[in-house]
């Protein structure tokens, strides 16, 4: 079974943390971070994925971000991929990088944004890998450095969280670095940083399931938010079991069916969707399976791209491909089911 795809939408806030296998670090040396900041900007600018707050630990890194025009998931995977493929090939090693599923904690904007802007730019004083408050406004691999303005990443947005504190710039930056100074004391916030309650209960489809039967789960830890914005957020997850992943597989829909279905719209033979293939009209095919696999089967580019015989890479350009086929054609894959 496809693993449970996550909730998100346009707009939606994400607290992202990853950490490296069995803790390791994943961040050797500054040539290893400013590969990662080079990545991630260059991928945030092309999906118009907003971030908010960042900090890189040896071990881990936080990201505060603003779904754009690609879900987080893929935007990601793009960033995960690329960088433990670069990693991997600077320190010749082979294997994972990354410790299973990033975090991802969706969060209620009004209420939680500042707080996570200063929780995790407080993450490298908390670590100790500055001293101190006046070391972290220069130190180049936080955030705060940015937003105080002596920071290196033009892709953070910064305006939005100075606009709290003041219209005017240089009275907003001594405000926000008051507010985060006042965290300090705070120490570790682990509300901030959620559990695995939806994991554990066998993800998004089976709480929403749940919710049939009278179990709310208005607490969940997955979900950063009051009981309003929870009950939301699992209504929402509602909505995606009636027309999501576990819809396609009460169907009978799978990746078979979906090349099938494929084949048969564009006229060509399925054998030609499996096969190394460079033919306009196959590559065209392959391109529909991988995004409508990956956005409505609930499949990763990682696992579609190994089914299909090509990269993860090569899969992730498809899955583009084929979103610009389907939204230029006006094509839908029920419509194309109940044809």
């Amino acid at each position: 079974m496809p693993r449970q795809a996550r909730i998100d939408a346009p707009g939606a806030l994400h607290h992202i943390i990853c950490r490296g296998i069995e803790r390791k670090h994943i961040f050797r040396d500054d040539t290893d971070r400013d590969a990662f900041l080079t990545r991630i900007g260059t991928i945030f600018t092309k999906t118009s994925t907003r971030c908010f707050a960042w900090a890189l630990i040896p071990n881990h890194f936080h990201l505060l971000l603003q779904t754009g025009t690609s879900p987080i998931s893929t935007v990601m995977e793009r960033v995960l991929t690329g960088y433990a493929g670069d990693f991997n090939r600077r320190y010749d090693r082979h294997g994972h990088l990354f410790q299973n599923r990033y975090k991802s904690i969706l969060c209620q904007e009004d209420a939680y944004f500042l707080e996570l802007v200063r929780y995790i730019h407080l993450n490298p004083l908390r670590a100790g890998i500055v001293r101190s408050l006046h070391d972290l406004r220069r130190y180049p691999y936080c955030g705060h450095a940015q937003i105080v303005g002596f920071g290196i990443a033009p892709w953070q947005v910064t305006d939005e969280v100075l606009q709290q504190f003041d219209a005017e710039r240089q009275s907003a930056r001594e405000r926000y670095e008051e507010f985060v100074s006042e965290g300090v004391a705070q120490g570790k916030r682990p509300e901030l940083t959620g559990g695995g309650l939806v994991r554990s209960a066998g993800g998004w489809q089976k709480l929403a399931a749940n919710r049939k039967f009278g179990d709310y789960r208005k607490g969940d830890e997955r979900i950063l938010g009051d009981s309003d914005f929870v009950e939301g957020i699992l209504s929402a997850a509602e909505e995606r079991v009636e027309d999501g992943s576990l819809y396609w597989q009460q169907q009978g829909v799978d990746l078979e069916r979906l090349v099938q279905v494929v084949a048969e719209l564009l006229m060509i033979d399925p054998a030609e969707v499996w096969q190394t293939n460079k033919r306009t009209i196959a590559v065209q095919a392959k391109s529909l399976v991988c995004y409508w696999a990956t956005q409505e089967l609930g499949m990763t580019a990682t696992a579609v791209g190994r089914r299909l015989a090509i990269t993860q890479p090569t899969a992730s350009r498809a899955v583009q491909r084929g979103e610009h086929i389907v939204t230029e054609r006006g094509w839908t894959l029920k419509q194309l089911l109940n044809a």
